[in-house]
């Protein structure tokens, strides 16, 4: 399975490309697309449109997770990062590829088991897990892998958005928790 995480934004939208194949994880690519704030958000939407359209054909993910949209004081912010989000979502749909979203509470659990984990935490966790020599650079891409990863554990949990699914497991996930020792089954 191939799957690409994606850290949506206006300026810089992370992604993280990882394979796993016979419960062994390997990095294919990861980076992040930018865009000018001198640009209007219009064509902002496009470069992140057509440079996504490019990743997409040229790495041919099986799956798609991106990050939902988390409360921002600013309501500018959360309109335009919310535009770019539907751009990325919309992109996904064209090419064909299953997608599926989770929050940045959920992703802090699927990396670190612990809700309110730190940046520098989940960076650390996603170096373990995928074997890398250094953190991800830059954060938005290292973000884009360790929502790759939540999608990863998620399917293999039969744990998927909150819905319970077929288990590939010999446990399963009650009332959206996991205990300590579950989760630490699921990185191996």
């Amino acid at each position: 399975m191939r799957v690409i995480g994606i850290d949506p934004g206006t300026a810089i939208v992370g992604f993280g490309i990882i394979d796993y194949i016979n419960g062994k994880y390997s990095v294919v690519d990861y980076g992040c697309i930018y865009t000018s704030k001198e640009l209007s958000m219009e064509k902002r939407l496009v470069i992140i449109f057509e440079e996504l359209n490019k990743i997409l054909k040229k790495y041919t993910p099986t799956n798609m997770a991106v990050e939902d949209l988390f409360f921002f004081k600013n309501a500018k912010t959360v309109i335009s990062v919310g535009q770019a989000r539907g751009v990325i979502l919309l992109c996904g749909e064209l090419n064909n590829i299953p997608q599926v979203s989770f929050t940045p509470l959920q992703i802090k659990m699927g990396i670190t088991g612990y809700g309110r984990a730190e940046k520098k935490q989940i960076q650390l966790m996603v170096q373990r897990i995928l074997k890398l020599d250094e953190i991800p650079k830059p954060d938005d891409a290292a973000d884009a892998l360790a929502i790759a990863i939540t999608h990863i554990h998620s399917l293999n949990s039969g744990y998927i958005a909150g819905i319970q699914t077929k288990v590939s497991l010999s446990t399963t996930i009650k009332n959206g928790k996991i205990s300590a020792a579950e989760y630490r089954k699921l990185l191996k």
